[in-house]
């Protein structure tokens, strides 16, 4: 579905950095704390109709990943940051293959430099099956935004078939449902190493 959200220039040099190293391994209340702030409520409009999904802020100065079926036919665009405080967000780019979609807060109504909570990327590579991982994200809605869910690393490269396309994910029984779309997958060093984007039942849906 197209997305007519207002656009945010490209050609800005954005790159979304990743970190090889990482530190200690960090308790669940470490990996919220230092995780969370930089989670965020997207909410879109797609004709009179609002939805919800989750996003991850990369950069200071609010540059945030999501999934581009979050994005899919809305034509409006508000992000919440994890202290309650709200955003207009416009559309730089999406990825409709890998279901990746890039928001910037739009900041040219307040006055002043303002700058962002940013979550760390780590290598994905990394992972082995029997990793602890962990989820925040929306689950059902605004009223649960913020919601922790730890598991384990299910498998990787697995190859799910998602709406006429194979997608290679990696699988992780962390309690996922509708709104938790975009949102990280940390490993147990608090770094984000996937974007949350399917659920898996008795049939594939897709998270929104």
């Amino acid at each position: 579905e197209e997305i007519t959200i207002p656009a945010f220039p490209i050609g800005q040099g954005v790159k979304l950095p990743i970190v090889r190293e990482h530190g200690e391994i960090l308790t669940a209340q470490e990996i919220y704390q230092q995780v969370n702030p930089a989670v965020v409520t997207v909410m879109i409009q797609r004709e009179n109709k609002m939805g919800v999904g989750t996003g991850v802020i990369f950069r200071e100065d609010g540059y945030v990943i999501t999934n581009q079926h979050v994005l899919a036919g809305a034509d409006e665009c508000m992000v919440i940051l994890a202290d309650g405080y709200s955003y207009p967000a416009k559309y730089v780019a999406s990825d409709a293959v890998n279901d990746l979609g890039i928001l910037k807060i739009d900041l040219e109504m307040y006055p002043g430099e303002l700058t962002f909570p940013v979550a760390e990327f780590g290598d994905s590579d990394g992972l082995v099956v029997g990793d602890k991982v962990y989820a925040i994200g929306n689950p059902l809605g605004v009223e649960l935004r913020g919601t922790l869910t730890d598991g384990i690393v299910s498998a990787i490269n697995r190859d799910v078939w998602v709406d006429n396309r194979f997608m290679t994910m990696i699988q992780t029984n962390a309690a996922l449902n509708s709104g938790n779309s975009g949102g990280p997958l940390i490993n147990e060093y608090g770094q984000v190493v996937g974007i949350n984007v399917i659920k898996m039942t008795s049939k594939y849906n897709n998270v929104e």
